[in-house]
């Protein structure tokens, strides 16, 4: 079997796991366990408390002390135990301590799968550049078929969804054994704790279009969380209503949609940022922020579908338009030496603290419109598309920053930045 065969493979089971329950998770606190909103925001939350430093800890520990492939394995075999312990708890207070473990393994193997790939890659002499993209895209198929399975298995209220996810877990912590070696670097230079946090980035904030960027970046970050958490509960409780709608019967295959809009979006960010450049892009991610929840709150299952759908295609702008364009943004605006920290610190600002604040706060939103079990979702969506809505109208009066557009001869860090 030849390596880019094995990566394929690797990066497919790293993202199936997470597809397994990430989406459909809310609903199975939220309707079967009958957990609050708020309980069912703290489990998410766990991934941005996770985010903050696990990432930059088995960083270091990759780095110098174990063999990547090897610290890959170890964690997603634990990850294995934890899913599948999940599985079988029904208090809210134990599975957020589990789901808190979980993700104190999970989130930091999402860089490892990338460490790991880039350096057999290197390592066989492959052209990470050209090579790496078409590999890394089976992850997000990965991720769409595990929510299809999942859907089309009928575990979208069911613990089963964790098994799902414990079984790829268990298989792809054995499968990172057999990969070729990833030893730890010998150097002598040692990258710090407080390196691999991104705090080397922290002299950014004394650019004041940096810092309305990454503060910006934290508070979108909070929004990435929302949907994650309850949309596919938002779509079951539709139930007494359109119990025979396909919304309702196949949540899961209604929202990988937006897994599917996200892939295809990804193509179209170089066109953009040429075209408008960051600040406008940037804006455009807002708004479709402001589309994505404002077509859930007015759409449903019955002839709202086609709006429910929208939300779904429009999604992949909201996501590729601000993570994938502000990753590169930071790429460009910072200088060499400090760019991983740059990068570590965009990586906490979204999925880190951003995450932590919407899962919490989306929680208590969600408590707040709840009446005798009744949640009035309309007002709930209304609520984040508002949210949404005063970030894209406040962000580019604050975020000062003029685009070049690209001419021939333009090197393209040029024509990006302006």
């Amino acid at each position: 079997m030849g390596i880019r065969v094995r990566l394929t493979i690797m990066n497919f089971l790293q993202f199936f796991i997470w597809g397994s329950w990430l989406i459909s998770f809310g609903s199975y606190l939220g309707n079967t366990l009958q957990f609050t909103g708020s309980q069912i925001g703290s489990i998410f939350a766990t991934m941005g408390i996770a985010a903050l430093f696990m990432p930059g800890v088995l960083g270091i520990v990759a780095d110098r002390y174990i063999n990547a492939e090897r610290l890959l394995g170890m964690c997603h075999i634990i990850g294995a135990v934890l899913l599948f312990q999940a599985s079988k708890i029904t208090n809210p207070n134990t599975m957020y301590l589990v789901m808190l473990f979980n993700a104190f393994v999970y989130m930091p193997t999402l860089a490892l799968n990338n460490t790991v790939s880039f350096h057999i890659l290197e390592q066989k002499g492959f052209d990470i550049v050209k090579d790496f993209p078409p590999i890394r895209v089976w992850g997000t198929i990965g991720f769409i078929c595990a929510m299809w399975v999942v859907d089309l298995g009928g575990w979208t209220l069911s613990p089963l969804q964790l098994w799902s996810g414990s079984a790829a877990s268990l298989i792809l912590g054995i499968y990172a054994f057999t990969m070729p070696e990833c030893l730890p670097v010998k150097s002598t230079k040692k990258r710090s704790l407080s390196s691999a946090l991104g705090f080397d980035a922290f002299i950014l904030f004394k650019r004041t279009k940096m810092a309305v960027f990454f503060v910006f970046a934290m508070l979108l970050g909070a929004a990435l969380q929302i949907t994650n958490t309850f949309g596919q509960s938002f779509l079951h409780d539709f139930t007494p209503g359109y119990s025979q709608s396909f919304a309702v019967l196949h949540p899961g295959l209604l929202m990988s949609v937006s897994q599917i809009s996200e892939v295809l979006f990804i193509l179209a960010i170089p066109f953009f940022l040429h075209r408008f450049g960051i600040r406008k892009v940037m804006v455009m991610s807002m708004f479709a922020w402001v589309a994505r929840f404002g077509l859930f709150g007015l759409g449903n299952p019955g002839d709202g579908l086609i709006l429910l759908i929208l939300s779904m295609i429009i999604y992949g702008v909201a996501f590729d338009f601000f993570l994938i364009s502000g990753s590169l943004f930071v790429e460009m605006e910072t200088e060499q030496g400090i760019r991983a920290s740059a990068q570590g610190l965009f990586s906490i600002m979204t999925n880190g603290i951003g995450a932590f604040i919407g899962g919490v706060t989306s929680g208590r939103i969600v408590d707040y419109f709840t009446h005798n079990g009744i949640k009035n979702w309309q007002s709930i969506w209304f609520v984040f598309a508002g949210y949404a809505l005063i970030l894209g109208i406040v962000f580019p009066l604050l975020f000062k920053y003029k685009h070049v557009r690209k001419l021939p001869g333009q090197h393209t860090e040029e024509a990006i930045i302006g």
